[in-house]
């Protein structure tokens, strides 16, 4: 009996060994962003056609097929139910007219719409029409459009919507409903006649989308330009309109359907050194009620890697006024805490200075989301070390108290403390680590190239003592399943 039950176990375990299908890593190389969208492989830029429709955020993004470098665009597309956890599909758009070569007639930067009276006709069922505004590139201003959610697409017979012009340099549209003028917008980069001084951003409008008036234009812009509005200390009855720049720049004015009125002077958004081509999505649900903007961290690197590229984090964007005016606040999303794991949390610690007293030590790992407020006390500067290895110290957030400093890889910008105390929150991914500080008011956002397997993390003060009202730190999941073989 004895040598029946073995034989038994002996053979389960053998049929349950060779029957079982391994698994194999799936978007898990070691500068692979774990919970920053990247492309599964090649080149990425820009993020484009930003949409939201029945339930799904939809990502499309400047897309070279064939290799690592950039060039021969198309839009790639992605899909995600949360802004977190990204499905792949297939590319949208390719180049007009059969074009194999790298630049003349790809298809460049542009923006998402939901056509929800079938205004163009296109509509077939019930579902409504994804439309897609894009340059192409010496070929004008061109639309495409879905009739199935996204999943395939259609070029306008009549293409192009507004002619190629070649001594405007067009491109990059952003098209949005202008609710109070009951008109669609074209918001697009030009410099009329070819006059670098006048180059900036043209706003067109529709009330067809396929017949496009020039109206006005503004100088002193350059590419992909996002027009949105937000309220004002999220008060609904007092709201501006805010113009982005290409590299995520803005300015804060009043739009009434035609004509953007500066009321700021141009004011960065991002104080670091990979951040660019700024978007919002189109039709979030008015329940939601958040303006949702994402950008592409420009200049990332990624030795060896199979993709060259990633996204930032999507933020939702705000407005508040201070007594100096009124500027731009930009917080991670907070489906963000979907994917927190462990969290290690410190109350009132006080720190002195000195590598050996590291109050976090047990901290491991090349993904995590740190959140704390700081007392500065009689610290001269302190900070974080991540991703430390045994030959590269990693990526150095530190905070000069002498004069209101906060470095991020050696990005500098002024910050000054709210009653002693600094608020930072940190998204640390393998290869970028973004800095929020003071509720978002200023933000760094960085790319660099950790020693592999690094994953210690160090919290320093020097000259001085640091006080920790609070600080969490929480690691994150990947977004990216494993696949079965």
């Amino acid at each position: 009996m004895k040598t029946f039950l073995k034989l038994t176990l002996f053979l389960f375990l053998a049929i349950s060994f060779f029957s079982a299908k391994p698994k194999r890593e799936y978007n898990n190389e070691i500068l692979r962003p774990q919970f920053h969208f990247s492309p599964e492989k090649n080149w990425m830029n820009d993020p484009n056609g930003l949409v939201y429709f029945e339930g799904e955020y939809h990502l499309f993004y400047q897309h070279n097929p064939f290799d690592l470098g950039w060039g021969y665009m198309h839009w790639g597309h992605a899909i995600s139910k949360d802004l977190v956890h990204w499905e792949y599909l297939p590319i949208a758009l390719a180049p007009d007219n059969n074009s194999k070569e790298k630049e003349y007639a790809t298809a460049w930067s542009g923006s998402g719409l939901i056509d929800h009276n079938n205004i163009c006709g296109f509509q077939k069922d019930t579902v409504k029409t994804m439309l897609l505004f894009y340059t192409s590139y010496q070929c004008g201003q061109r639309l495409a459009y879905s009739t199935d959610k996204g999943r395939t697409w259609n070029k306008y017979e009549k293409n192009p919507v507004i002619p190629f012009d070649e001594t405007d340099d067009a491109r990059d549209p952003k098209i949005f409903r202008h609710q109070a003028s009951g008109k669609y917008v074209m918001a697009i980069y030009r410099k009329p006649n070819g006059d670098d001084s006048q180059r900036g951003i043209s706003f067109y409008t529709s009330s067809n989308l396929f017949d496009w008036e020039l109206k006005s234009h503004i100088a002193g812009f350059y590419e992909c330009p996002d027009l949105v509005e937000l309220p004002v200390n999220r008060r609904q009855d007092e709201k501006k309109w805010v113009l982005f720049d290409g590299d995520g720049s803005y300015v804060v004015g009043s739009f009434d359907g035609e004509k953007f009125i500066p009321e700021s002077p141009k004011q960065k958004s991002d104080f670091g050194k990979n951040y660019y081509a700024t978007q919002t999505w189109n039709n979030i649900p008015e329940k939601d009620g958040r303006t949702i903007q994402i950008a592409w961290m420009k200049d990332g690197e990624f030795p060896g890697m199979p993709f060259n590229g990633q996204m930032g984090f999507p933020c939702e964007l705000s407005l508040e006024k201070s007594k100096n005016g009124i500027f731009l606040v930009r917080n991670p999303v907070k489906e963000i805490e979907n994917l927190h794991l462990k969290q290690e949390s410190w109350i009132q610690k006080n720190i002195i200075p000195g590598l050996n007293k590291n109050l976090i030590s047990k901290i491991k790992g090349d993904c995590l989301h740190i959140k704390g407020i700081f007392d500065v006390k009689t610290s001269d500067n302190f900070g974080f070390l991540l991703r430390n290895g045994k030959t590269n110290q990693g990526a150095e957030i530190s905070f000069n108290t002498k004069n209101n400093i906060l470095n991020c890889i050696g990005r500098q910008v002024v910050v000054e403390p709210i009653g002693g105390k600094l608020q930072l929150e940190i998204l640390l991914d393998r290869s970028s680590v973004e800095v929020f500080a003071n509720g978002g008011k200023v933000v760094l956002s960085s790319c660099f190239t950790p020693e592999q397997d690094a994953e210690d993390v160090t919290l320093f003060t020097s000259g001085g003592e640091l006080f920790i009202e609070n600080l969490d730190i929480f690691s994150l999941k990947s977004i990216w399943e494993a696949e079965e073989e």
